[in-house]
């Protein structure tokens, strides 16, 4: 690992293989006029990237290209959701020096992927994201990218430095993979601010900073420890981590003992997970619970069980999501100081220094919102930045908006009410507007809930 470091949020996101990699004759020889100057970007610091200019920066022109992967998008957003389409402008692919190599996009073995899209019609902002899970650099592209380069931004993901669910393997320390998550998102943001100057003549008038799961983390991490990147950011259900709990090294043991026959019902809900979640429970203990725990435990305490997951979480879909019979009795409270310390490397503390909304669903069955962002609210009033932080439970909301296509007359897609957030935040950050208060966002009883969410009562 040089600078350099997910758990599926679905199991068809795990394996995906490599994709050609060529250049449209279009975008090559620049025809439309808006490629003229794309041969003079250079992204500060990589190592590798490739630049095209392509007719159309959306999933729905890029799909079936390699400027997009939509099997790493599997489950994110619901079936039905509608996506712009028509933005022309600039994408470069490329990675950062690193010596990992779990990410084999583009038939590159190398991490520290990114993607920067360049609209030619640029509204002076720039949006920043880190991959989910144990994705790639384009697993938000439905969820986030399409809608924000719809809208003007530049656009900046990265795959974290590593991916898959072998990304514990990286580096030398307990912890060193999901500390380099952040250094990556530093990393990308401030070479992505150089690049988006280059492009249009200027540096981004706003910069913001966003992410779903590990990228709603690595929102928050951000706008505690680097605020002077960004002017502000909201954040989809971020991963809680705190050295003494709780974390998902909390909750999910019991997640796993209920798997294995060994938890009762009451069991979970002391754990955290919500009543009126149960139907949601098979599902996870088939495509969650059991990597989710072996592989974050094996990257912040190694020494539990050597040999599961051992030096790979599985070569096939029915071995990564497989438990470890050992988590079921897992205790993180009596785990040695080693083990807290290393936790305590990436812990957050509630001190935002810009504006920050958070999100999560009522029913989220991966991070219960009892053990997260309720934690996580609290944390941030008692570090005396409630000014700056806005919190909307959104009744019906799961882990992932996939979930509501079998499930619609009992969930609620959060994306609709992630995009209210996000212009929420923008009048709130450019235009001195307050967001409403901190309240759970009811699911209504009829309408449309896929493509609209309003966070008023």
């Amino acid at each position: 690992m040089r600078l350099s470091r997910g758990v599926p949020l679905l199991a068809a996101a795990l394996l995906t293989g490599a994709v050609t990699w060529p250049v449209p004759a279009a975008a090559a020889a620049g025809t439309d006029g808006h490629c003229v100057r794309q041969d003079r970007l250079r992204v500060p610091g990589a190592a590798y990237q490739r630049t095209a200019c392509l007719p159309d920066l959306t999933t729905t022109g890029l799909a079936g290209t390699p400027y997009t992967d939509t099997a790493d998008q599997a489950g994110l957003t619901a079936r039905a959701t509608r996506r712009p389409s028509g933005v022309p402008g600039v994408q470069i692919d490329g990675y950062f020096p690193d010596s990992s190599h779990f990410n084999t996009t583009h038939g590159r073995p190398h991490d520290a992927q990114f993607v920067i899209r360049l609209p030619d019609h640029w509204n002076g902002g720039l949006v920043v994201t880190g991959a989910p899970g144990t994705r790639r650099q384009y697993a938000t592209d439905k969820a986030i990218s399409d809608q924000v380069v719809a809208r003007g931004y530049a656009y900046a993901a990265t795959d974290k430095g590593n991916s898959s669910a072998d990304f514990y393997r990286d580096g030398t320390r307990a912890g060193d993979a999901v500390a380099e998550w952040n250094s990556r998102t530093t990393q990308l943001t401030r070479a992505a601010k150089r690049a988006v100057a280059q492009r249009y003549g200027r540096a981004p008038r706003r910069t913001y900073m966003t992410g779903i799961s590990n990228g709603g983390y690595l929102t928050r991490w951000q706008l505690e420890h680097h605020p002077e990147l960004y002017d502000g950011g909201v954040d989809w259900e971020g991963t809680l981590w705190t050295a003494d709990g709780p974390n998902l090294l909390t909750s999910l043991p019991t997640a796993v003992a209920r798997t294995l026959g060994s938890a009762s019902d009451d069991a979970m809900y002391a754990a955290g997970f919500a009543r009126g979640s149960e139907f949601l429970w098979p599902y996870h203990e088939q495509a969650y619970w059991g990597v989710t725990q072996k592989t974050y435990r094996a990257e912040f305490d190694p020494a539990y069980d050597p040999a599961c997951p051992g030096a790979s979480a599985g070569s096939t879909t029915q071995q990564i999501l497989a438990p470890c019979a050992s988590d079921a009795v897992y205790d993180y409270a009596a785990r040695p100081a080693s083990v807290h310390r290393a936790v305590a490397r990436v812990a957050l503390t509630g001190r935002i220094g810009k504006p920050l909304i958070t999100l999560q669903g009522d029913l989220d069955t991966l991070l219960p919102v009892a053990a997260d962002s309720d934690v996580y609210a609290r944390m941030v009033d008692a570090s005396g930045r409630d000014g700056l932080h806005r919190y909307y439970r959104i009744e019906g909301g799961t882990h992932v908006d996939g979930l509501y296509d079998t499930y619609p007359d009992r969930l609620r897609p959060i994306l609709p009410c992630y995009r209210t957030a996000f212009d929420a935040l923008v009048a709130w950050v450019e235009h001195g507007l307050q967001p409403p208060a901190d309240r759970t966002v009811g699911r209504p009883a009829s309408g449309d809930v896929v493509d609209s969410c309003s966070l008023q009562r």
